[in-house]
């Protein structure tokens, strides 16, 4: 039932040509390693955007990749399917195209629910919006 489920999801997923952070993001594979969460396209009248994760949910740490456009990232805050959640002072300024630091989420390997960043985008000559992507690594040492 699960993969019928994922299935369908997927399918959905395909028809839209691109994953906004306000759609769920779907994770498919359980394999170690980095999986892109979820992407947005942040703009200049929004300082908040939100991915939730669904599927292969578990994660280790996780970064920011940014192209397009720079962006200072503030601050994170993780929720956890336990109802807890990680509060992240990033305060990192990324150049595009670049990538965070990357962040240990608490008690290692976690099931995700969701994900809430803030920003400020940085003017650009061109002002261009900045394409974001989040990346959970996982490493599979408390699956049971």
């Amino acid at each position: 039932m699960k993969k019928v489920l994922l299935i369908a999801l997927l399918a959905f997923g395909a028809a839209h040509s691109q994953l906004k952070a306000q759609q769920p993001a779907v994770v498919i594979s359980d394999k170690t390693g980095w999986h892109k969460i979820g992407e947005t396209k942040v703009d200049f009248t929004k300082d908040r955007d939100e991915v939730i994760v669904m599927g292969a949910d578990r994660f280790a740490s996780m970064k920011f990749k940014v192209t397009d456009a720079p962006i200072d990232i503030t601050d994170v805050e993780v929720y956890y399917e336990s109802g807890d959640n990680q509060k992240i002072n990033l305060g990192s300024a990324i150049k595009a195209p670049g990538e965070s630091r990357v962040v240990d989420l608490n008690g290692g390997e976690r099931r995700i629910k969701k994900i809430v960043f803030m920003y400020k985008t940085i003017p650009n000559y061109k002002d261009k919006k900045a394409h974001v992507e989040i990346w959970g690594n996982k490493t599979n040492t408390d699956k049971k």
